[in-house]
């Protein structure tokens, strides 16, 4: 099923998306919720951003392509994690399917696309095993980690280079029913195939991140984990538009600005 959170007539609700129609619900999809009998055409509403996460997680390094290729643009030599590690992304970066991506006016030109799987958390959980891990995972969405790499090197906490106001578009919508194994990458700049990958091609999956992170801390509801990249990116300039589809999820669109 695929849930979408939007607006229509001055209020932001969920609601489950069936072909062009969506059904509004009260509550939240992974938690109590009813129909409201209330129906709208996708076309008549605005997408928003799918989850705001209580705790917005981001898996660090986990594509041995894109390790080996950023190696190469540095000049060094690749260096392989050798267990899974987790970051922190800030939800000021959010931003939702259709929105703009703004790049400030003082940054460089090495403003870069990553597209990404989001795993959406649906139950309380810690201390699960990776037999369990699964259990916890309500469904999936679509992220673009957007990184501005000459900040990304220069300042230790990633504060701007990966959460400046707009870098993170989240969406279109959270689906609960798709096959990872079987799903394929693509990312489009301005309609152009620009990156191909099989999305589960990853150095640590799904499970080996939430048996390791529920070791030490709570995952909650809404919670979502971004599950890196591969490959890399062309430095992005004022009016592309990058695409990024997850086959048999569906596309987060975004057009990337300059601040004036």
């Amino acid at each position: 099923m695929r849930w979408i959170r939007y607006t229509a007539d001055g209020r932001t609700a969920y609601g489950s998306l069936t072909c062009e129609t969506v059904s509004e619900i009260s509550g939240e999809p992974w938690g109590a919720h009813s129909a409201t009998g209330k129906t709208h055409k996708l076309a008549d509403v605005k997408l928003e951003v799918p989850v705001t996460p209580r705790t917005f997680y981001a898996a660090g390094i986990n594509y041995a392509a894109h390790i080996r290729e950023m190696a190469e643009k540095r000049g060094v030599q690749p260096v392989f994690p050798e267990k899974a590690d987790i970051g922190y992304r800030a939800n000021n970066a959010l931003i939702a399917h259709g929105e703009d991506v703004v790049i400030p006016n003082d940054a460089t030109e090495k403003i870069n696309y990553e597209g990404e799987l989001v795993v959406v958390i649906g139950t309380q959980v810690k201390h699960l095993s990776k037999a369990d891990a699964m259990s916890c995972v309500f469904g999936y969405t679509i992220g673009n980690d957007v990184s501005e790499r000459t900040w990304q090197r220069g300042d230790r906490t990633f504060w701007r280079g990966k959460n400046a106001d707009t870098f993170k578009p989240m969406g279109p919508w959270i689906d609960t029913d798709v096959d990872i194994d079987a799903m394929q990458t693509i990312v489009r700049v301005n309609r152009q195939e620009s990156l191909r990958f099989k999305t589960n091609d990853m150095i640590f999956d799904i499970p080996t991140y939430i048996e390791a992170m529920t070791r030490y801390l709570t995952l909650y509801p809404g919670d979502v984990i971004w599950m890196g990249t591969d490959g890399t990116s062309p430095d992005l300039k004022h009016g592309d538009v990058v695409e990024v589809e997850l086959t048999g999820l569906g596309v987060l669109r975004n057009r990337f600005v300059r601040e004036a």
